[in-house]
């Protein structure tokens, strides 16, 4: 069952978590990315197809391959991010999304509305990163 949203919407704190609206609008807002992603993506295949031109300047010819080496790593982890929307609209499917892997806890719809495939909280995601450079430290 699909809700229908009025615009303009914006889930808030004063309405039960993960209601049926608040799960449509994040799951518009990760359908509407995703679609951004992927277009983007088609656009850089065109763009990259059509500029097979060898540059004669050998100057030339390593600022392309630099630019297309950019633009390589860029898609790649777009794609990386297309896997991570596809995750979140699972967890939408299956009732777990909005809530921390971590502790269970509900996270804040702040931090969702500003990253909608976030899998912990502000606080879990700070311990993940203090854990992570004291491992890198040593």
């Amino acid at each position: 069952m699909t809700t229908v949203l009025q615009s303009p919407y914006r889930p808030s704190d004063d309405e039960p978590f993960m209601n049926p609206r608040q799960l449509e609008y994040f799951r518009q807002k990760l359908l509407a990315w995703r679609e951004e992603i992927l277009k983007e993506s088609q656009e850089t295949l065109v763009h990259l197809q059509e500029d097979t031109i060898q540059e004669p300047d050998i100057a030339d010819r390593a600022s392309t391959e630099s630019e297309r080496a950019l633009e390589l790593r860029t898609r790649d982890r777009q794609r990386k991010l297309i896997g991570k929307i596809d995750s979140a609209l699972r967890r939408i499917q299956d009732g777990s999304y909005g809530y921390c892997e971590e502790t269970g806890e509900p996270i804040s719809l702040k931090r969702l509305d500003a990253r909608p495939i976030a899998t912990l909280s502000i606080e879990a995601q700070e311990r993940h990163e203090r854990r992570e450079r004291t491992y890198r430290e040593e």
